[in-house]
């Protein structure tokens, strides 16, 4: 069947891999992560087009400087379940040292308080035109 892991099969394109495992949301991602050099296959910095099989090393570039690690433990062309996705990889990444969970955590409180401020309810128009006189 075709949406079923095939681990003997010659091997898939990259960016329909990663959209099949659940490495990213879409496949124009996938490409988009490929054409920017975000993604390496053993090594070297690979194309969309790039064949993938069965033992292939990845190193995916994600936001804030992180890379994930993954190899490659089966192949699957079709979308099948997230939980059968994840057989389809072994995710090799380290966790996460406490000096990265604190820059992702003062990242986070920054990008919060940086963000614009919405429009101003009931409450706040009227106050506001109370403040102004009218």
């Amino acid at each position: 069947m075709a949406g079923d892991p095939a681990p003997d099969a010659g091997g898939i394109r990259l960016d329909v891999w990663l959209d099949v495992a659940c490495l990213f949301r879409t496949r124009s991602e996938a490409q988009k992560a490929c054409r920017t050099g975000k993604v390496d296959v053993n090594g070297t910095t690979a194309k969309p087009h790039r064949e993938v099989r069965v033992g292939d090393l990845l190193q995916i570039q994600r936001p804030l400087g992180r890379i994930q690690i993954v190899s490659v433990r089966g192949l699957a062309d079709r979308h099948i379940a997230k939980a059968d996705a994840r057989a389809l990889y072994d995710d090799q990444t380290p966790p996460p040292t406490a000096e990265e969970v604190a820059m992702r955590r003062i990242e986070r409180v920054f990008r919060a308080t940086m963000a614009p401020r919405q429009r101003p309810d009931k409450r706040e128009r009227r106050q506001l035109r109370g403040l102004k006189g009218g």
